[in-house]
């Protein structure tokens, strides 16, 4: 007599793996996601019942990241995991909750990830204002008062740049706006060295490889800005492409992390499955993934499989993680059931050896930026 095999518990996994989404970070956030996944079944699944991955290119693409949503939801999986591009991730957030799917959201960061509360979203990567206000912090305590930002129009963009201007105009600093998008990589560069505004640190809010690796050559290149320290707060500098792409030009340039400073002993033997499966080092975004299905495949075996009841138990949850034990609540000013917070570091490469990542400045887990 032949038995019928339990159906699969399905998740919808969203990530960028084309152009013009960040792919690098994508296949790592799918790294993290896909082992925890693999692990989970090895464990017994979800009562028995095989947890089943989905997966959907975003390309860091709205429409598609809400026409994926719409398509996961059609063949019945319980519950979104991933994303990492903000944009992708807000459009996303706001087709799950229409749809009454819950979502949590691996890295995005944009801290109006919906436009109104709601119960069905959910996120692991701190929000944009906390994150960057340690980075702010970070940049008061080494003397850094006056900064350019060298930007391109967008939603996380500009946002970034009002947590910055907010955070150190009560503290004597400036920000001043360089719009990398209309001026060359050597026209910024005299605009820095030319003015009067005595900037000494310029802070690229740019996609990757472009523009930001050209701006990084040609600023290292002026001898006028070599007091000019080079800044990075979204994390370009995390991923193996900097170091190939830039070398010895692309180190010393402090980033955000969502890292702690010493690897938990989950984290350790996670780091170590995921450098096989990666061939590579993991970025802090691998371990978001993992984190996230890590995260639901506990909530549903504790809560069961039903849609509504997963959105219900976020306030409920506790799981170890990667990089400490996770809870979600509601912080003030926060539309989506939040882990508050995960470690925040900043970090840069090792100009002694640029493969190597150095901690410069800290916020512990549940820390907000002063």
């Amino acid at each position: 007599m032949s038995t019928t095999p339990p159906p699969p518990v399905r998740i919808g996994a969203l990530a960028p793996l084309t152009r013009p989404g960040w792919t690098e970070a994508g296949r790592h956030l799918l790294a993290g996601l896909e082992l925890a996944a693999r692990e989970a079944n090895a464990g017994g699944g979800i009562d028995g019942r095989p947890l089943e991955l989905l997966v959907r290119d975003t390309a860091a693409d709205p429409h598609r990241a809400e026409a994926a949503v719409d398509d996961l939801a059609g063949l019945g999986v319980t519950a979104l995991a991933g994303e990492y591009h903000s944009v992708a991730a807000r459009a996303a957030a706001a087709r799950a909750d229409a749809l009454g799917l819950p979502f949590l959201c691996s890295s995005a960061v944009l801290d109006a990830l919906t436009e109104r509360p709601t119960d069905r979203v959910a996120r692991l990567a701190p929000a944009q204002s906390h994150g960057w206000r340690v980075y702010a912090d970070f940049l008061l305590a080494a003397g850094h008062t006056r900064v350019a930002v060298a930007a391109e129009p967008s939603l996380y963009w500009a946002a970034g740049t009002r947590v910055l201007r907010d955070h150190l105009a009560p503290r004597g600093g400036t920000v001043t706006e360089l719009d990398a998008r209309t001026l060359p990589p050597e026209a910024l560069c005299d605009e820095l060295a030319t003015g009067s505004r005595d900037v000494t640190a310029l802070l690229l809010l740019t996609g990757f490889p472009d523009p930001a690796v050209p701006i990084v050559r040609a600023a290292r290149r002026d001898p006028r800005l070599a007091h000019v320290l080079i800044g990075a707060p979204a994390g370009q500098p995390e991923f193996p492409a900097w170091e190939s792409l830039l070398g010895e030009a692309g180190a010393a340039i402090p980033f955000l992390r969502y890292l702690p400073v010493r690897p938990t002993p989950l984290g350790a033997r996670v780091e170590s499955a995921l450098r096989a499966r990666l061939g590579a080092a993991p970025s802090f975004v691998a371990f978001e993934g993992y984190d996230t299905i890590t995260v639901l495949a506990e909530t549903l075996r504790a809560h069961g499989t039903d849609r509504a009841a997963v959105a219900g138990a976020w306030p409920r949850v506790t799981v170890e993680g990667t990089r400490g034990a996770i809870r979600f609540t509601r912080p003030a000013d926060t539309p989506v059931q939040q882990w508050a917070w995960p470690p925040v570091q900043v970090a840069d490469r090792d100009p002694a050896a640029p493969t190597r990542f150095r901690t410069l400045h800290t916020a512990t887990a549940g820390t907000p930026g002063r």
